[in-house]
């Protein structure tokens, strides 16, 4: 039997991997503030000396739960499931970045109305909290100060605001709707309407808004505010912005879904109304959510990175869990064409 004198412990890992017993302690930890090289020098040397870590233990000494907790919020949908299409292909990569990092993820289903912020705050329940969708930000500011003010550590995706409480990972939407608008203008579309609420109430399809906007003003052009239609990321409220967009009567040549559900309602709306796509209208959402490669016609789209976005949410919340530092970081967006704008 291995006396207490035998066993080895950090102190032993560190000298043979020529790091500080601080340094062990966080590569133990699954800290991501340790750089590839010497994260390598520290796990050789648990292999070579057998070391295998009481996780339950470190975690007691730490305070800690060796939990995360993802919170998904409501969003209207066509089907029961009521979460964005979008947010699961994102759930994947949370799920494996936790796993890298040895920590549990609890998946908690809340609605915007429910107290869910008290609830969390100061809890033992997750060591901090991911945040995906919220609907109406400025509604949805409130909680996330009360998040702040108790000292609860947490991380969302959305839009990258200067004023935001705590901290985000997000797309850049502004670059994506430079991207959607600048390719229209290719096509020689010059009337360009937006399905999308273009408020700082939603500010990640404001952005979008004003990336297309930015593109036709370096044109010579503006968006034209009354090809404009609010609508939330649902195949109904694309739908029916579309309808409301024809009622109207005035003339557009190209949409610019602010995300691909809207953009697969409008598809459909257009269809109803023998507005031919993409020969008389060119069509472009955002996302890249599976269903846009199999709408009639496909739909060219700006593609989110779902696999980074995963892993950079984790590794910041865990960064503040560490003690850290930690910002908040935009990831670029990417154009996928297809079908919808003309491509073969």
């Amino acid at each position: 039997m291995q006396s207490k004198r035998d066993r080895v412990t950090s102190i032993d890992i560190a000298h043979l991997a020529g790091v500080s017993q601080a340094t062990v302690s966080r590569v133990l930890n699954g800290s991501p503030l340790v750089n590839v090289e010497t994260r390598r020098r520290v796990e050789a040397a648990v292999r070579e000396l057998g070391y295998s870590v009481d996780r339950r233990a470190s975690n007691l000494r730490l305070q800690r739960s060796g939990t995360l907790a993802l919170l998904l919020f409501e969003d209207p949908t066509s089907d029961d499931s009521h979460i964005n299409p979008f947010f699961l292909a994102m759930l994947g990569s949370i799920t494996r970045a936790a796993a890298r990092a040895g920590y549990d993820l609890l998946v908690s289903f809340q609605q915007l109305s429910d107290d869910w912020h008290a609830d969390y705050a100061g809890s033992m329940k997750a060591d901090g909290l991911i945040l995906l969708g919220y609907g109406d930000y400025l509604s949805y500011r409130g909680k996330l100060e009360a998040l702040v003010a108790h000292g609860t550590r947490f991380v969302r995706w959305g839009a990258v605001l200067p004023d935001q409480p705590g901290l985000s990972i997000g797309c850049d939407n502004l670059q994506g709707g430079r991207l959607v608008g600048e390719h229209l203008l290719g096509l020689g579309r010059r009337r360009i309407a937006f399905l999308g609420d273009a408020s700082t109430h939603y500010p990640e399809f404001f952005d979008r808004y004003r990336g297309c906007d930015a593109a036709l003003q370096a044109a010579g052009l503006a968006m034209d505010p009354a090809l404009q239609i609010d609508a939330q990321s649902s195949e109904d409220d694309g739908y029916g912005a579309a309808r409301a967009l024809i009622a109207r009567g005035q003339p557009f040549d190209a949409v610019f879904a602010a995300s691909d559900l809207i953009a697969i309602g409008a598809l459909r709306a257009l269809a109803e109304h023998g507005l031919r796509v993409p020969e008389e209208v060119s069509v472009a959402g955002f996302d890249d959510i599976p269903a846009a490669r199999f709408t009639t016609p496909a739909l060219t789209t700006v593609a989110q990175d779902t696999s980074s976005a995963g892993a950079m949410l984790v590794e910041t919340l865990m960064a503040l869990i560490d003690g850290g530092p930690a910002a908040s970081r935009m990831l670029p967006a990417r154009l996928v064409l297809r079908q919808s704008c003309g491509e073969r």
